[in-house]
């Protein structure tokens, strides 16, 4: 799923592509998609788009008073539509504009689970952003010590409760982990000052750096490409200390990490059922 890096470097890029331009019409191309009902879509046809924004994996489609919520979910992805076919492969919804420009949002797979909210007034006092903590780029050192002192479980879960913090996936929580060097399953009420510390300025430089990343691509990249040191390298030495990456296998992701960085030269047992490093 994309993650905050990739969400706001697609944002400023569509931003700059239809910034300005009236929308015309919006067309839900599947019945799932539109999430609410009032206002209806109508309500923003003849608006200017004033800018695409972001919250945490979310993307804003600021008109006015009326904004756009997009998720793409997991395999969604917001782009120009060129083609502007009547039924694209995928497509779940289209944005077009005065110009004839337009955005389609499309969803690979069969989940379709993407989705779209229009939303009056301030979006992040609606669903679905209501229920989002700060997003991981801008909070402080002691609002995040407040938040994982009054969490007490695995910090490795935390860090992907968009509750806490909004915009830190799976890979970002591996690679923020082993930036700070702390295990991804110790208990966030247990982490001192020190590690606390540790843990804010690996988030803000993880974000940067993804940030910067992605900033570099015409579209929004492929987990694959982003920059990692554990993520995609279970099996290959760390770039860190040279010790073999591992990782914790779940059903549908895994939990990389580096031993010698992060648990003390103990490698964690590949089960869901083991009892991990505190």
């Amino acid at each position: 799923m994309p993650e905050l890096p990739e969400v706001a470097a697609h944002a400023e890029r569509l931003s700059a592509a239809f910034a300005g331009i009236p929308l015309a019409r919006f067309e839900p191309l599947h019945p799932a998609v539109l999430k609410t009902f009032d206002p209806r879509p109508a309500a923003a046809v003849g608006r200017a788009l004033r800018v695409v924004g972001h919250r945490g994996k979310y993307l804003l489609l600021h008109g006015s008073s009326l904004v756009f919520v997009v998720h793409l979910m997991q395999a969604g992805r917001l782009r120009s539509d060129t083609k502007q076919s009547r039924k694209p492969h995928g497509g779940m919804a289209r944005w077009t504009f005065a110009d004839d420009s337009a955005l389609l949002l499309t969803e690979a797979g069969t989940e379709r689970r993407a989705g779209v909210w229009l939303v009056a007034g301030d979006p992040c006092s609606a669903e679905p952003l209501d229920r989002l903590g700060p997003d991981a780029d801008t909070i402080s050192r002691d609002e995040i010590a407040r938040r994982l002192a009054a969490a007490s479980e695995r910090v490795h879960g935390f860090l992907r409760d968009q509750s806490h913090l909004a915009g830190i996936g799976r890979l970002l929580a591996n690679e923020v982990l082993h930036s700070a060097r702390i295990s991804p399953f110790a208990n966030t009420s247990r982490l001192d000052g020190e590690a606390v510390s540790r843990l804010h300025v690996a988030i803000t430089t993880s974000i940067a750096r993804g940030l910067a990343a992605e900033r570099e691509l015409e579209d929004m990249g492929r987990s694959e490409d982003r920059p990692n040191d554990v993520h995609h390298r279970v099996g290959q030495p760390c770039p860190a200390c040279g010790d073999t990456v591992r990782a914790v296998e779940y059903r549908r992701y895994r939990v990389a990490y580096c031993p010698t960085c992060q648990t003390g030269g103990k490698v964690l047992a590949d089960n869901t059922t083991s009892r991990f490093l505190k």
